[in-house]
């Protein structure tokens, strides 16, 4: 392999030298950006090559519209295969960037010169070996070719050896300008003048390294560089020599040899292809920080964006915008902290000897004076700012599948921005606005277009408000390229989607779980498939559990499709059918249960109870606007007996007969001497002490258990009675299910409960001299009444006169 010469040849007048102008560079580098426009502006070049996919050439003109702001990415995907997928990203300190807007800006003929995307996403790994997380290939280590370099010159850190000698070095152009940079600074030792030398140097260096190391663990890199080639040559027959190559500085020594076209053809002939489709893409820098994809990596985006764009002083502007984020996040921050935060950084510059304070020098400078020596504070700045959020915007005119050219629709309509920092979205379903910005979010999440989470919102129960958590990740492009093939609208393909689902669905928690979200999208359309499939799954399935872990979905898909004015008639014709088989089969399903099952089992039966609630009334009632919920009349009296079936069953598990007394007070199905008489029997001396600690964990377990046993005396002295008698060979066995039980209290039902049994039974009966603080026999009705005028300002009603 033949190096390139040191000594370069004598320039033309327009600062040429013979032969094309190869400038080799660092992915999203901002000093890169800087030489490249600078050697663009010495030379004038006729025409420009920029490493990326030859199929962009169409998109060039996109980079002279306005509306295209990078961070960007070219996007390419399979056309038959929307999924296989791969970015080129740009940001607007990537020097590819920085030579495209100059070439666009004057004129000059762009041309992508690398491997086509056609071949790329053929090939087994479309990212092709660049920038990838792999350290190891078949042949042996990969080489870093900056972690040579810095190696060879006596530094440890090869970020930290070339932000010294590239990214600190000269000035910043001036933002958005394209223009070259300032000359150097003369007293810069180091400072180069000439626009060109630093290109050489770089050659030269990586001639070296690929001598030695030859492809350097990267195989198909010889793929790639012969394309360059042969597409370097079809430039040279059109616009001769007068023509400049920016690339990643390891390829520059393979384009300078000397070769045969048959030999570079050789390497392509053969090679897979498939259909692709190119488009620009929004990017974020949170994006371009992950170490996966073309050219990404890089650890502080947002420290480079500043470098680039900062006209003059970085380091105080740097200060200065710290400062305006810690103040705004309520950190006492003043200008005379950025004035010594600025001095502490060019101190550590200077002692640690490099030629401006770096990101390790600003960030030491920040934690010691912003941040009073604190990471908390400085967490968020480097999440913030070093980082960034930042996400780019691509114009209307991009390319793009029509799914996409819908939800762009969508999204400006309903006035849903994207955007790449979390933000939480709090909607009222009564509106048509909200309720539609709700329905968009349901369908694209069935598409599988995560763009929203459902997120905890304001307390209440409530069915008519919806918190959201959203954040749009470049990825989704792809999500949004995989769903087009459903339709060309998010309504048509979420509805196509979700009749597939059913009729693929496996079982029948799937299938009600996918009506649930049609009716949260509004998808009229999709239901009749979802409820026959719904139909035909539930007349076979035979499995109680089966049944009750498919009841809540429907029970939750009848409230919501009332308030958003869906017909929810046939679904709740499924739902009743689902009840009746469960109030029959359950009984016998929760006999003779080991301690796991009786478990999960307990946990169905609360969520069935929930769902029964949600289903009708429990009396008949002649008017219509008396049921909201179209719901079997009856149901929850059916359920009360069911209930009561379990509580009083000898072989239910301990648990689950638990759950149905505390379920049956819950609801005032049962009285005060009906819950005493079967919590005796449980805990009575005959019962085994696992099975009586397992039917306390059911009563009394959980939300409100406790505060059951402060208000009702008879029962914790039951309790303390059982506890009492409990063997000690026993105890040992039972203590963790009743430390589990007890745990889970409040501290201040804790804490009553403690009195309570301290002063023992009978301490706060009738006509006792000492009554538990708090406590008394009857309601006192004077005291309930003064809450009433509270109650009705909070709840929006008059208070009646």
């Amino acid at each position: 392999m033949t190096a390139l010469a040191t000594a370069p040849a004598p320039a033309d007048h327009r600062g040429r030298r013979p032969g094309p102008l190869l400038l080799g560079v660092r992915h999203h580098g901002p000093g890169s950006a800087r030489g490249v426009l600078a050697a663009l502006e010495a030379t004038r070049p006729d025409a420009v090559l920029i490493e990326g996919p030859a199929e962009a050439d169409g998109l060039v003109a996109l980079a002279a519209d306005p509306g295209l702001r990078p961070p960007v990415a070219l996007l390419a995907h399979a056309v038959d295969d929307p999924g296989r997928a791969a970015f080129w990203p740009f940001a607007a300190f990537s020097p590819e960037w920085a030579a495209l807007r100059w070439a666009v800006d004057r004129g000059v003929p762009v041309r992508f010169v690398d491997l086509p995307a056609a071949h790329t996403l053929a090939a087994a790994d479309p990212s092709w070996g660049e920038a990838g997380d792999e350290d190891e290939f078949d042949g042996g280590a990969r080489i870093d070719p900056l972690a040579e370099l810095a190696r060879a010159a006596g530094h440890e850190d090869p970020e930290r050896w070339w932000e010294d000698v590239v990214e600190l070095r000269g000035a910043a152009a001036p933002p958005g300008s394209h223009a070259p940079p300032d000359p150097p600074d003369a007293r810069d030792p180091l400072a180069v003048f000439d626009p060109l030398a630093v290109f050489d140097a770089l050659a030269d260096a990586m001639a070296a390294l690929r001598e030695r190391h030859g492809d350097g663990g990267h195989p198909r890199d010889a793929v790639r560089e012969a394309h360059m080639r042969l597409r370097l040559r079809e430039a040279r027959k059109e616009f001769g020599d007068a023509v400049a190559v920016v690339c990643g500085a390891w390829h520059v020594p393979a384009l300078a040899r000397r070769t045969t076209v048959t030999a570079d053809r050789a390497l392509l002939r053969g090679l897979p292809r498939v259909k692709t489709e190119l488009t620009w893409v929004p990017w974020t820098h949170r994006r371009l920080a992950r170490r996966s994809g073309y050219g990404a990596g890089i650890e502080s985006p947002g420290w480079y964006a500043h470098l680039h764009s900062a006209p003059d002083r970085p380091v105080e502007r740097w200060m200065t915008e710290v400062a305006g984020l810690l103040r705004g996040a309520g950190h006492p921050v003043s200008p005379a902290h950025v004035i010594e935060a600025v001095r502490l950084a060019e101190g550590l510059a200077a002692l640690r000897g490099r030629p401006r304070p770096g990101l390790d020098e600003t960030t030491d400078a920040v934690r010691a004076v912003l941040c009073d020596g604190s990471d908390v504070p400085l967490a968020l700045v480097r999440d913030r700012l070093v980082v960034g959020d930042v996400l780019g915007e691509v114009p209307a005119a991009a390319p793009a599948v029509p799914l996409q050219r819908d939800l762009d629709r969508l999204q400006r309509s309903l006035r849903l921005k994207p955007c790449a920092e979390e933000r939480e979205l709090d909607l009222d379903l009564r509106g048509e606005t909200d309720a539609a910005r709700s329905r968009l979010l349901h369908r694209l999440r069935l598409l599988g277009v995560d763009w929203g989470e459902p997120a905890a919102g304001r307390a209440g129960t409530g069915t008519f408000r919806e918190s959201w958590r959203l954040r749009w990740q470049p990825e989704l492009h792809v999500r949004v390229a995989e769903a087009g093939v459903w339709g060309t609208t998010v309504e048509a393909a979420a509805t196509a989607r979700a009749a597939s689902h059913a009729r693929a669905a496996d079982s029948l928690g799937e299938i009600t779980a996918l009506a649930e979200r049609c009716l949260l999208g509004g998808l009229g359309d999709a239901l009749p498939a979802v409820l026959g499939a719904l139909a035909d799954r539930a007349a076979l399935d035979t499995d109680v559990a089966h049944l009750a872990d498919a009841l809540p979905a429907l029970a939750r898909s009848l409230r919501y499709g009332d308030v958003r004015g869906t017909d929810t008639g046939a679904l709740a014709d499924v739902a009743a059918g689902l009840a009746e088989r469960i109030c029959v089969g359950l009984p016998p399903a929760c006999a003779h249960l080991d301690p796991d099952a009786a478990a999960r089992m307990r946990a169905r039966l609360e969520t069935v109870h929930t769902a029964i609630g949600l289903l009708g009334p429990r009396t008949p009632d002649p008017t219509p606007e008396a049921d909201p919920l179209p719901g079997p009349v009856g149901l929850p009296d059916r359920w009360a007996g069911v209930l009561r079936r379990l509580a009083g069953g000898e072989r239910v598990a301990g648990e689950v007969r638990g759950r149905a007394a505390r379920l049956l007070v819950d609801e005032g199905w049962n009285g005060g001497e009906e819950t005493a008489r079967l919590m005796g029997l449980a805990l009575s001396p005959g019962a085994p002490a696992a099975d009586a600690a397992a039917w306390t964990e059911g009563f009394v377990g959980g939300t409100g258990g406790g505060l059951l046993l402060v208000h009702d005396e008879r029962l914790l002295s039951l309790l303390d009675d059982w506890l009492a008698r409990v063997p000690a060979e026993a105890f040992t066995d039972v203590l963790p299910l009743l430390r589990r039980t007890f745990g889970g209290y409040e501290p201040g039902v804790r804490r009553a409960l403690g009195e309570l049994v301290a002063r023992g039974p009978g301490a706060a009966a009738p006509g006792s001299a000492a009554p538990v603080p708090g406590f008394a026999d009857a309601l006192d009705g004077a005291r309930a009444d003064a809450v009433l005028p509270l109650l009705h300002l909070v709840l929006g009603q008059e208070a009646p006169a």
